[in-house]
Order: C-alpha cells, then structure tokens, then sequence
C-alpha cells in the first residue's frame, strides 16, 4: 500500500521545495522504493504554458507533452524517471475538470463549492499515482506557493482531509521554512518559522519534519528551540543550509538520517541506501580538473530559471569531460544595432570556448541571434542551436551562403520574401494558444556518418519538442548545395530536425530541446558533445600562454 508524503513551505517562495521534494525522491529510490513525484500549483492558469518564462521560469515539457512547472525537471533529473501529465495540476485545470462535469449534469443538480467538490478532486490527483500503479511506494506531492496565500487553502484543505482518512503512518507532511540570518545583529532567527508553522497549525496540519533553510548553520540551539515551539522532536528539525550545489542536498540530507527518521515515520523498512556514485558525481562537480567558458545567448536571461535546463545540462556534461562550465549570459538584445561588429562581438565572447542559442518566441532580439550565430560560423566557435536557435542559424546561412536576401521566419517577419521557417500544416487555423503546439516527445532518424549520428551513438532517436514552425522545405535543396547537412529527419523525411555545418569543428542545430532529457548520471550527448569540442577549441590558447 503507497505511502502519501506532503511538502509545504512557509514565510517565502523560492526556498527550493522542489530541490527538497526531488532530492528526498533521489534519497527513497537510493533504498529500492517505488517512488512518484507531483507538483500541484495553486495559480488559474490550465498549465504554465502560456505564461511568460519572466512570470514562472521555464516550461519543462514531458514525454507525453505536457506543459508542466520547471519543478518536475528536478524530479526527472534527481530519480532518473519520466514523468507524465498526471505529475503537475494547476487550480486552472482542477476548476477546468469540476466545471466539465457540471455542465454534463454530473452533480445531480447539487450546488458545486469548494469543499467537497474541489477538495475531493484535488485528493483524488493525490490518490492517481497509486490508483494508476500498484507497485508504487511512496508518493510525494510538492504544494506550490506558501503558507497562507489564499491560493493554494484548498490544496492545504484537501491535505488535512485526506491525512485525516489515512492510516496514521500512511502519510507526513514535511514543510520547508526560512530561518534568516541578521548580518547586523550576528545571529539567526527562528520566529519566522515559528510563525509559519503556526499558520500550518491553525488550518490543521501538523507538520512531521522541518527543513530550516538558512545561509548559516541552524546549530542545536536553535533547533531545540523550533522543535519546541513547533511541537516536533528536535530530530525531525533539519539543517537545510546552503549548498554549493543543488546535487549536494541529498547527501547533506542524509548525513542527518533524514530519509532514515521519515521511513520510521511511515513504517517503511529498507537497506541503507548507497550514495558512492552519488557523492562522487557531486565531487567533481565542485572540483572540476578542467574548465570551460560557453556564453549562452538568450533573450529572458534576467531570470535564469528561464533557461534552467539547459544550465542543468551544462553541469551535467561538464562530468564526463572532467570539466567545470563557467555559463556567460548574453542578452541577445544587445548584439542588435548597426553599431554591433565583429569588434563588439570581441568583447562579449572574449575568453568564451562555445556559444549556444536556445530557445524562444517573437522577434525581440532575434538579430543578436543571429549575429552571434554568423560570429561562431566565422570565427569557428563550436556552437549548439536550439529549436529558435536552429531556425535562426538557417536565417544567418541563408542570408550569408545562400543567397537568400532578407530569408527570415514567418513567425516574426510576415513579409519576408523568403520564409525559411514556417507554420507547420497542422498548426494552421489553430486559434487557441494552451497546448496546441508541437509538444512532447517524437521519433528522429539519424543520417549515418554524420556528426550528430557519431555523438548519439545510434540511428534512431526520441527527443522532447515545444514548437510551432518548422524549416520550409522549399529551400532545403538550395541550403543542401550550400554545404548545410540536414543530419536528423522525421521518420517520413517531411521535417528538418537536426542540422549541421560540416565546414566547421561544431557546429550543430535541433528542432527539439535536448535539455529536457539531460540527467546528471547521463550527459546529453549535444550537451557532452559542445563542452568536449569547447575544451578542444580553448586548449590551443592554453599552449600558447605556456610557452
């Protein structure tokens, strides 16, 4: 029978819930538990994918295409597991679902409210993952938000009612809370936590295990001190300081026998789990032999979590090349302008080994893309493009080899005489935004000898997209005499999902983003494969200020 396992947290957002709810995940798995994680969030939107990466960070986009909070790429990454649309509900999509049903007349005429009809759906997604699977151990279940946002009182709610019907040892509730450190005064506080802990208490959940999240070490003191005010055993109040990585929070968990105590709690017996491999990983990504500069020109680079896969990935790859990757952001706006040259350009990507464009919608800052993708074809720079970042290397080769005056996308230049990138087919006519896209996992065949093939390893790939337009090919023959190599096709040979540039010692592109698979015990091989060409392309500079 599952075991239910709740994580709240308290006086801020941002504490790193998820990095907690993934790295308990990681710490049950690691004892031979069936372990599922989802993320309920209490804004109205269906799913996050409408909303601006400014707004939510990035949409992590899973097997099956579902549009999901950033959150459960933690989980994936952190258990080695992919997730599906069942993992993330929204308040959007729970009120979606009972509005559904009472148009059908499925309420018998009775009046729809938030308690019982919200709450009782909301703990029928808690129970799924146990329904759909009988193997399942342990369910964990992340609320977004804090404590006392009138938002996410119905999830609280559910939680209450659903651990009130629940074997007592059948479920716990961990709540992640903030104990600040006052510069002026010297010492940390602990009212804050008291605080939210209190309001947790007053909508009737009492919480089991606190994570105290600080920048010092809580020390015993202190934590006698919360456990005591917070009605807990002092053992189940845990120092969640700092980490230097977000890989080093399992680790650090376990050291303080937290898997051990919540096991106990919920009546689970298992063998030690065995982190060797774990906390060797971690070491050397904190003592890398080498390193490696790659700048990464984006356009919502002001919040990083826009684009946290794709910096997950870069330490990722970063282990099997022994390498650490020192990540330069590069606002695409400001390669745009006629006073933007290869001098510019100098400055900005001085000391850079690689460049990788990524992803993105509208036009802003489309032409640094392309500047800085013309910089790496020219200069040699090894380079990586992603899904935008493909369509904007096409523009750049076409504009520059082709002969493709003004070639641009029909997504942000309506009026350009030479489309390059286009509308899919099926996307024509759609007028819905939420979930209409290319979405989701689809198969990729391989050209045999080329460079993508040789980094894959095999022929026949599947790789996540988040999409509307595609290469027109209408031009491919005049890109192909060019020298471009079209490396990755559909199964049917209809769309351009891999390019390269053989002219060059990297140069690559994708339609689909290869970020959303990278997992820290297994590079992506575009990921593994950049950093690899950038310590290449640095080592020459390196001889030459030893001599």
């Amino acid at each position: 029978m599952a075991k239910f396992v709740f994580v709240t947290g308290g006086v801020v957002s941002a504490l790193g819930k998820g990095i907690a709810s993934a790295s308990l995940g990681n710490l049950l798995k690691a004892r031979g538990l069936n372990v599922i994680l989802q993320k309920f969030d209490p804004y109205l939107n269906v799913d996050p994918g409408t909303m601006s990466p400014f707004q939510h960070g990035e949409v992590f986009v899973l097997e099956d295409g579902a549009e999901c909070d950033l959150d459960l790429g933690h989980y994936e990454r952190f258990t080695q597991t992919n997730l599906d649309q069942n993992n993330n509900l929204t308040a959007g999509r729970v009120y979606e679902t009972i509005l559904a049903k009472e148009r059908k007349g499925e309420y018998l005429g009775r009046t729809v409210q938030v308690i019982p009809h919200v709450t009782d759906e909301i703990k029928r997604r808690i129970q799924l993952p146990a329904d759909n699977d009988p193997d399942v151990d342990v369910v964990i279940t992340e609320i977004g938000g804090t404590v006392g946002d009138i938002e996410s009182l119905p999830f609280l709610e559910a939680i209450r009612q659903f651990r009130l019907e629940q074997d007592m040892q059948d479920t716990a509730s961990v709540h992640l809370t903030l104990v600040p450190y006052i510069e002026t005064a010297g010492e940390i506080k602990t009212k804050p936590t008291q605080h939210s802990v209190r309001e947790l208490r007053s909508i009737g959940i009492q919480p089991d295990f606190l994570l105290c999240r600080a920048t010092h070490s809580i020390g015993e003191e202190a934590r006698r001190k919360i456990a005591l005010f917070c009605n807990l055993p002092t053992e189940h109040v845990f120092d969640a300081q700092d980490a230097d990585s977000i890989y080093q929070v399992p680790c650090n968990l376990n050291d303080q026998e937290f898997d051990r105590l919540l096991c106990q709690k919920l009546g689970i017996e298992t063998e030690e789990p065995d982190l060797t491999e774990w906390k060797h990983m971690v070491q050397v990504i904190l003592n890398p032999p080498e390193r490696v500069r790659i700048a990464i020109v984006g356009k919502y680079i002001e919040l990083k979590d826009a684009y946290k896969s794709i910096s997950e990935s870069f330490i990722h790859a970063g282990i099997p090349n022994h390498a650490g990757v020192e990540q330069v952001w590069v606002d695409s706006e400001t390669l745009e302008g006629d006073e933007v040259g290869d001098r510019k350009l100098d400055e900005v990507f001085n000391g850079c080994h690689g460049i990788l464009v990524p992803g993105g919608f509208g036009d802003r800052g489309i032409q640094g893309k392309v500047n800085a993708i013309r910089y790496a074809r020219e200069k040699k720079i090894p380079f990586l493009g992603i899904c935008l970042g493909l369509q904007c290397a096409l523009i750049e080769i076409g504009r520059d080899l082709v002969g493709l005056d003004m070639a641009g996308s029909a997504e942000f230049d309506v009026s350009t005489p030479h489309p390059v990138i286009h509308l899919m087919e099926d996307q024509k006519g759609i007028a819905n935004m939420g979930g209409t896209m290319r979405l989701g996992a689809y198969p990729c065949v391989l050209k045999e000898g080329s460079r993508a093939a040789d980094l894959y390893g095999v022929l026949e790939i599947s790789e996540r997209h988040r999409h509307r337009y595609e290469v027109n090919n209408s031009y491919r023959e005049r890109f192909e005499q060019a020298g471009v190599v079209f490396s990755g096709l559909s199964p049917d040979g209809q769309l351009v999902e891999v390019m390269e540039f053989p002219d060059h010692p990297f140069f690559l592109a994708v339609q689909f983003h290869p970020e959303l698979k990278s997992r820290p015990r297994v590079a992506h091989p575009l990921f593994r494969g950049l950093v690899k060409a950038a310590l290449v392309h640095q080592a020459p500079k390196q001889d030459s200020t030893v001599g």
